[in-house]
């Protein structure tokens, strides 16, 4: 994601709603004040998938796996029968990294994601764990657990066809290159929900703020 050049701000309708939110709360409580402060630190944050671990296939640890050929005899022929269920679950845990560079703490409540995998979309949901994000360049981990049912993503695909999707996730070196997440950061600003507009694309190295 393209840092925006900085002759060139693009005034978003969540920039509308900081200068709004900071118009009303002038004579708020000094927490409300505070809450909105966290939701312009969260403008500036910056989001990578930092590792893909704890990868298992119908319960089959898969995590440093490179390919079908590694798997032992007795794992592949765990595989062969669970492709034979009417599922056949993938289970890991994508940790993000979130960075702020502003000199005071940025939060947020919750997430909305969107994985994908070779641009395949995986799964969505929320993340509904409040995260606080030390400033100058301070991160906080986000660990979210994930569970895919690789038979209805990859639907009409053959038995090979999805063993080889499953394998190689954590990527070379350990680097989930495979991996694209879009993240939707909310707030609550005096009770009520602010979300960013449109979701963030989320890769593995920083991109600078959004």
């Amino acid at each position: 994601m393209k840092s925006p050049e900085p002759n060139n701000f693009t005034f978003s309708p969540f920039h509308y709603h900081i200068i709004l939110l900071a118009l009303l709360l002038v004579f708020q409580r000094c927490g409300v004040v505070n809450q909105a402060a966290q939701v312009a630190n969260l403008l500036k944050c910056d989001f990578r998938i930092q590792s893909v671990t704890n990868i298992m296939l119908v319960g089959v640890d898969v995590d440093h796996i490179n390919n079908v050929k590694d798997l032992t005899w007795s794992d592949a022929q765990k595989l062969m029968i669970a492709l034979t269920k009417p599922t056949f679950p993938l289970t890991f845990m994508l940790n993000i990294d979130a960075r702020n560079p502003n000199v005071t703490t940025a939060g947020l409540n919750n997430l909305d994601y969107i994985v994908y995998v070779d641009d395949i979309e995986m799964t969505s949901g929320t993340f509904n764990q409040p995260i606080s994000i030390p400033p100058n360049n301070g991160t906080a981990k986000i660990p979210m657990q994930m569970t895919v049912d690789l038979k209805k993503v990859l639907q009409g695909k053959s038995a090979d066809a999805i063993l080889n999707f499953a394998t190689n996730l954590s990527g070379s070196g350990g680097k989930p290159t495979r991996f694209k997440v879009k993240l939707k950061p909310y707030i609550m600003v005096n009770g009520q929900p602010l979300s960013y507009p449109g979701y963030i694309t989320v890769k593995t190295e920083f991109s600078g703020s959004f």
